[in-house]
């Protein structure tokens, strides 16, 4: 079988999409199946072409076994609404321009978060009668409403009725959350063509190991109680309720014993340094985006993970990929995700859920799993049990078998 897959994100880019489709593809080469993903030159969060590659119209690599096809966008920082749906369209265009280039396909599968991708797969997988798989990663663009990048609107509604008109296309709609199957039969499409498969953690590439010397020396965290987000610095995902524990925990008896790192980039990434350094904060530490291969070393500084989004209905329905990799990590949680997410901490017993934006609660979370010695000991032995669940290697094989059974 050949799978066509679309995809704006892919490694060396190391976000949540970019992990799940490289992984997938991975193990679907492995399984004997050909793979080509049709991207475009890496540059994600920041809005600049990595190092190593160009924009160009086309440029091709083979990474693990899979065949990767790099083509033109309008690439832009995630700053502004119409110059992001410049981005999504532009690559959305250049992706069916160059399936036709892609001989043999036996099915196309394209990834949200936007759907703009998957409106492009959808048309390929017409161009060459096949059938086209909508893997559903984000409810949007309800998301845009929810972190406030726009109000209602006629915009807004006629991506609504692009979104219903892609979902009835679909040959099998396979999402990353049941919350969102949920709300799909809420509105009207059929149960029956909507699979679950969730996020998980790659074992061969996150597992326990001892804080990097070398990286807490550099940074100032040896001897110090971590406690980090690790992602994109959006809108979506209000860390200005960090620092606001990290200037809470300062002041207390023993608050120099914690500090707070946040990894990554993202929109918000420059307004939440200029904050730190507005609030005086000595006790935060910001690490730029690292190459995927040195993701687990910078974990493994972390006593603590903070995953944390905005208090908003919509994200009661994501389960945060990062979850998972703290599970392989066996670094316990301090979850501010309300929702499906927040009940597989609780049932898996890898952490301790806090209301999202309720900076009391974060502060006094971290101070017990800080102090809690029995409780911390048994959340990370969760997490290490807990991780063999959600193999990616596992969930990769499930979503072939239903791909397997489409064609």
């Amino acid at each position: 079988m050949h799978i066509l897959f679309l995809t704006d994100n892919f490694p060396p880019e190391v976000n949540a999409p970019a992990s799940r489709t490289f992984e997938h593809c991975r193990e679907w080469v492995r399984a004997g199946q050909q793979v080509t993903v049709i991207t475009c030159a890496p540059n994600f969060p920041g809005g600049r072409v990595y190092a190593g590659y160009r924009n160009r119209v086309w440029q091709s690599e083979e990474m693990d076994g899979i065949r990767v096809l790099r083509v033109w966008s309008y690439i832009t920082a995630n700053e502004g609404f119409v110059k992001r749906i410049l981005d999504y369209v532009s690559f959305m265009v250049a992706a069916v321009l160059a399936a036709p280039f892609v001989r043999g396909v036996d099915i196309v599968v394209g990834t949200s978060p936007q759907f703009f991708t998957v409106c492009g797969a959808y048309i390929v997988s017409r161009m060459k009668s096949v059938p086209f798989v909508f893997e559903l990663r984000d409810i949007w663009p309800e998301s845009i409403k929810a972190v406030g990048a726009m109000s209602d609107s006629a915009v807004i509604r006629l991506l609504e009725k692009l979104e219903m008109f892609l979902y009835r296309q679909a040959a099998c709609i396979v999402s990353v959350t049941a919350s969102f199957k949920r709300v799909l039969i809420g509105r009207g499409v059929a149960g029956d063509k909507i699979e679950v498969v969730t996020n998980g953690v790659d074992l061969a590439g996150f597992g326990p190991r001892e804080k990097d010397a070398e990286l807490a020396a550099r940074f100032g965290l040896a001897g110090k109680f971590v406690a980090g987000y690790v992602g994109t610095h959006g809108m979506a995902h209000s860390l200005k309720t960090v620092l606001e524990a990290a200037a809470r925990i300062r002041p207390q008896e023993g608050g120099d014993d914690f500090r707070f790192v946040l990894l990554g980039n993202g929109a918000r990434k420059q307004a939440l340094m200029a904050r730190a350094a507005q609030m005086e904060l000595t006790n935060v530490v910001f690490i730029d985006t690292v190459p995927k291969a040195e993701v687990a070393r910078y974990w493994s500084l972390l006593d603590v993970s903070i995953i944390h989004l905005r208090k908003t209905e919509l994200f009661t329905t994501v389960i945060p990929s990062k979850l998972f990799e703290c599970m392989g990590m066996g670094i316990p949680v301090l979850h501010g995700v309300a929702g499906e997410s927040a009940e597989i901490v609780e049932k898996e017993g890898v952490g301790l859920t806090v209301t999202p934006e309720d900076v009391a609660a974060l502060c006094d979370k971290l101070e017990t799993l800080r102090w809690d010695n029995a409780l911390y000991r048994r959340c990370r032995e969760n997490c290490l049990t807990a991780a063999h669940r959600y193999d990616r290697a596992v969930l990769a094989g499930r979503m072939l078998k239903i791909l397997e059974r489409i064609v």
